[in-house]
């Protein structure tokens, strides 16, 4: 029996409807946008907020994210929960035709990250979860079939040796007190990169053990990580309080922060 309710699996069509049509426009020639922030936008940036939106809408449950219309604070500190989307995280990838985006649901209950979802578009899979239900990695196809989706377990050691993880384009500030705190778990550190969310697809799974973030990101960015690596007994918290993170703030940047998984806490 799944055990998700039928928001949350209203999530995945969502997220499956939109990597279809994000999926179409990247076989084809698209047009770059430039925003007032100076991010980038294209039409799979607005097609997949469009699906999303519409999927979600039944549950009228509001929505914050990258491409939706920003509440006040005012309006919005009197939620209990909210919808925090990013319909499609890394368009800088996408525009370099690399593959590594993905679309990012998250439902925030009381400021904390509740439930999390991530898909890529690319590999056409989904990772999901939440602590009450545990996470779930399993392929577009196999959406229909909850006998075969692969629930993950909190790793039991971390890798050797540790590896840390980065973004691809956006170059992360001084990491090298991180660095020697790690090397009293493992001497020798590895590094990967990985763009947009697709970094807590390899934490989930264990192939990433922490991945510290000394650059800006919004709520939408991280959220749905959070919830996933949460559920596995994992962290994401503040690079200088050491507190999770916590999201529907007045001001949606995050912090800078580092992501571990429970091996490494």
């Amino acid at each position: 029996m799944n055990p998700f309710h039928e928001k949350y699996i209203a999530a995945i069509h969502a997220s499956i409807a939109a990597s279809e049509a994000i999926m179409q426009i990247y076989q084809n020639d698209f047009e770059e946008i430039i925003k007032s922030d100076g991010s980038p936008l294209t039409q799979a940036d607005l097609a997949s907020s469009d699906i999303i939106g519409q999927h979600l809408s039944p549950f009228n449950i509001p929505i914050t994210g990258e491409e939706t219309e920003k509440m006040s604070f005012e309006e919005r500190s009197n939620w209990t929960e909210c919808w925090c989307v990013d319909p499609l995280d890394g368009t800088k990838e996408f525009i370099k035709k690399n593959g590594e985006f993905a679309v990012n649901i998250a439902l925030i209950k009381e400021g904390k990250a509740h439930f999390g979802l991530i898909a890529s578009p690319v590999r056409r899979e989904i990772i999901i979860g939440s602590e009450e239900t545990g996470v779930y990695l399993f392929s577009f196809e196999d959406v229909h079939d909850f006998t075969a989706w692969n629930k993950l377990s909190t790793p039991e050691k971390h890798n050797n040796p540790i590896v840390l993880i980065g973004s691809r384009s956006h170059h992360s500030g001084s990491v090298l007190d991180i660095i020697e705190s790690l090397k009293a778990l493992s001497p020798e550190i590895a590094f990967t990169q990985m763009g947009s969310a697709l970094k807590f697809f390899d934490l989930a799974l264990g192939t990433a053990d922490i991945y510290p973030r000394f650059a800006p990101t919004m709520e939408w960015d991280i959220a749905a990580g959070q919830a996933i690596l949460e559920a596995l007994g994992g962290s994401v918290v503040h690079a200088e309080t050491g507190e999770p993170l916590v999201y529907n703030k007045a001001n949606l940047t995050n912090p800078f922060f580092v992501a571990k998984t429970a091996t490494i806490i």
